[in-house]
């Protein structure tokens, strides 16, 4: 849970540097590009946290019955 945190907080700070560092319309658009792009990471992030325990899961169970075989 604190790497989740860590990610957050690193994103975060990105953003406000982005948003300190450009202000005009071409910096708008890079702005909605960056927090899209930091949204879909949180995301993917949050998709492979949650499924790896499933995947453990099938893992133990085809190695389980490979090795009775």
């Amino acid at each position: 849970m604190q790497d989740m945190r860590d990610l957050i907080d690193n994103l975060n700070l990105l953003i406000i540097r982005i948003f300190t560092a450009v202000k005009s319309e071409k910096g708008q658009a890079l702005v909605e590009y960056a927090l899209l792009i930091v949204f879909i990471a949180i995301v993917v992030y949050l998709m492979v946290k949650g499924s790896g325990r499933q995947v453990n899961c099938v893992w133990s169970s085809i190695n389980s019955a490979l090795g009775d075989v």
